[in-house]
């Protein structure tokens, strides 16, 4: 055996071998503790606002921002997947303490800032934006994070006959949307931090380009599994441990990348429909279930994989929950939905590859399952056990 030498006692052989392969195996637990560490504190997740421009009024254009309006006010922007991990988080938290009322009366003064940061344009032509009303849902639980909706207006300059409109930078990402008058298909856009829209015309409105559609919900689903989705990360990493062929996570990750796919368009379409509050703890369920049978069996039986298809039903409805939420491009909208999936398959590959790569030394070691498999196993299943009773009960 490498490193001991021939006169060693056999006990003292195999407590060294035990420490080497708990040494080897150092890197991936402690990933996996991050991991889990993070998917614990993620009640103040943050999502891009949803900004939608409504022309169908009068001379006045309505402006709707649909966003985390404390981290707005803190300047804190979506690149950072938790607001704890931001600079300003202490400055978020002190907002999040204001009740909906303290927190509206502390946003008419403060958004000021924000006015001057955020642009709309008419014919190239910036315009002047006004808050109109600021809504704070009323949510005592300050350990969770909440949407708020605010109001802007500006004036329609005569003549104008195009619009753009810029997020500022620092807050990162955001979803455009635009309504125009006599069009029943609605302009939506998936901005990067600080770019400005294409101008967009009120006569023959034109869709971003198909590549950019592609490119863009591509990279949306591959960003909602790593790194924003921790509990779609878990049940991957549940189904990548059960054994260290080949073989058996191919048929799992086959069959629940199959029953994703089908309800995630299902859903979109309108097909199908099941409310967050019962598909969110169903999904914390999943993953208790899959990551203690893996302590319980060290092989692959056949009803799992149907059990895996089961549960890839319901993580495709939290996939349709969050696109739903974003939107998609009318004309573009099959091309949005399938680049999205891609974009979530290519996650699901860099969880498992990155895995692969950490583990891989000491795949074939007789201590793998011992100090790997098993400790990893229940350590997700502890998170999935408290998400269940937070998702159910908090």
């Amino acid at each position: 055996m490498t490193g001991c030498a021939d006169r060693i006692p056999a006990h003292m052989i195999i407590e060294r071998c035990n420490q080497i392969t708990k040494a080897r195996t150092m890197p991936f637990l402690t990933l996996l503790i991050l991991l889990i560490l993070n998917a614990t504190s993620l009640a103040h997740e943050l999502r891009p606002p949803v900004v939608t421009i409504d022309f169908t009024g009068s001379q006045k254009v309505a402006i709707e921002v649909s966003a985390n309006l404390e981290a707005v006010l803190a300047g804190i922007g979506t690149e950072h997947a938790d607001t704890d991990d931001a600079p300003q988080a202490e400055h978020y938290r002190q907002l999040r303490e204001l009740s909906d009322t303290e927190m509206a009366a502390h946003a008419r003064d403060g958004i000021a800032t924000f006015l001057q940061e955020v642009r709309l344009s008419f014919n190239r032509e910036p315009v002047e934006l006004a808050l109109h009303s600021v809504t704070v849902p009323d949510d005592p639980d300050t350990n969770n994070a909440r949407t708020s909706t605010f109001l802007l207006q500006a004036n329609l300059p005569r003549g104008a006959n195009q619009m753009s409109w810029r997020w500022p930078e620092p807050l990162g990402d955001s979803i455009l949307r635009v309504r125009l008058p006599e069009q029943s298909e609605l302009y939506t856009a998936w901005l990067r931090a600080g770019e400005e829209s294409a101008p967009i015309p009120f006569e023959g409105m034109v869709e971003p380009a198909w590549g950019d559609t592609v490119k863009r919900y591509v990279a949306l689903g591959f960003t909602h599994i790593v790194p924003l989705g921790v509990d779609h990360i878990l049940f991957v990493l549940g189904l990548f441990l059960l054994s260290t062929h080949w073989r058996p996570l191919l048929y799992q990750v086959t069959a629940f990348t199959l029953a994703h796919t089908l309800t995630l368009g299902l859903s979109i379409y309108g097909i199908i429909s099941l409310s967050p509050s019962i598909v969110e703890p169903l999904i914390a369920a999943s993953i208790v279930f899959v990551a203690l049978e893996n302590v319980f069996s060290a092989k692959l039986h056949a009803w799992r994989v149907l059990i895996v298809f089961v549960f890839g039903l319901l993580h495709g409805m939290g996939f349709a929950g969050v696109l739903t939420e974003l939107g998609l491009p009318d004309s573009q909208y099959l091309a949005a939905l399938l680049s999205f999936n891609v974009g979530v398959e290519l996650g699901q590959l860099a969880v498992i590859g990155g895995a692969f790569l950490l583990v891989m030394p000491w795949m074939r070691g007789p201590n793998y399952r011992r100090f790997i498999v098993i400790p990893a196993s229940l350590a997700i299943a502890a998170v999935g056990v408290w998400w269940t009773v937070e998702r159910v009960f908090l």
